[in-house]
C-alpha cells in the first residue's frame, strides 16, 4: 500500500485524516496468473491499483485465437472496466492477470463515500478518470490513423513493457494484426 500512498500523494496533498478514511476502505486483491477477475457480463464494482503485475483486458470469443485484446495495464496504473464501472452496466469485456498480480481495489459504493467525506477524494477520482481516458482516446486515434507498423513502433516506444512481458500473440491482436503478420512486421523492423 505504500506504494499507491506515493502515487496518490503525486496527484494531491494528502492530510493523515483522508489518507485513513480511503486506506480503510481498500481492499487487498491477489489474482493468479491467467485467472479472470472480471468476467464479461458482470458489473464491474472495482477501480483498482495495480501494486504488481500486469492485467489484460480483452474480449472473449469461443475460439481463442479470435479474442481481440484492446488494454493492458501494469504494476504502478489503474485498472478496471470503467465504462461499467461509471454505468453501473454490464461489462462487455474481461479483465485477466497476466501474473500474479496484486490490486488495491476500491468498490463503487465505497468511492462515493471518500468522495463526499475527503477533501482529496474529488481531486483523486478526477485524476483517476482523465488518465484512463487519455489511454482510450490515445489507442482510438492510433487504430485509426496509424498503419499496424506504426502501432506496434509506438507501442515499443511508449511501453516497452509490453512488448517484453505480453506474449506475441496478445500484441498482434491489440495492434490489429494476426501472429503472422506481426512476426512479418519485427523481421522488417529488425
Amino acid at each position: 500500500m505504500k506504494n499507491f500512498k506515493k502515487y496518490i500523494e503525486t496527484i494531491a496533498n494528502v492530510n493523515e485524516k483522508d489518507w485513513s478514511v480511503f486506506s480503510s476502505l481498500l481492499k487487498k486483491r491477489e489474482i493468479s496468473k491467467k485467472s479472470t477477475f472480471l468476467v464479461k457480463g458482470e458489473i464491474e464494482d472495482n477501480i483498482s491499483f495495480i501494486e504488481k503485475g500486469e492485467v489484460r483486458l480483452f474480449m472473449p470469443e469461443a475460439e481463442q485465437e479470435k479474442e481481440l485484446t484492446f488494454g493492458f495495464s501494469f504494476q504502478g496504473e489503474f485498472i478496471s472496466a470503467y465504462d461499467s464501472f461509471l454505468t453501473r452496466t454490464p461489462s462487455t469485456y474481461q479483465l485477466e492477470a497476466m501474473a500474479d498480480t496484486i490490486l488495491w481495489s476500491i468498490s463503487y459504493s465505497e468511492l462515493q463515500k471518500v468522495y463526499k467525506t475527503t477533501s482529496i477524494g474529488n481531486t483523486v477520482g478526477r485524476f483517476i478518470s482523465e488518465k484512463l481516458f487519455l489511454i482510450k482516446s490515445k489507442r482510438e486515434q492510433s487504430l485509426l490513423n496509424e498503419t499496424s507498423e506504426q502501432r506496434y513502433l509506438n507501442l515499443f516506444k511508449d511501453r516497452p513493457n509490453v512488448i517484453k512481458q505480453i506474449p506475441l500473440k496478445y500484441i498482434a491482436s491489440y495492434i490489429g494484426v494476426t501472429p503472422q503478420a506481426l512476426s512479418r512486421i519485427r523481421k522488417r523492423i529488425f
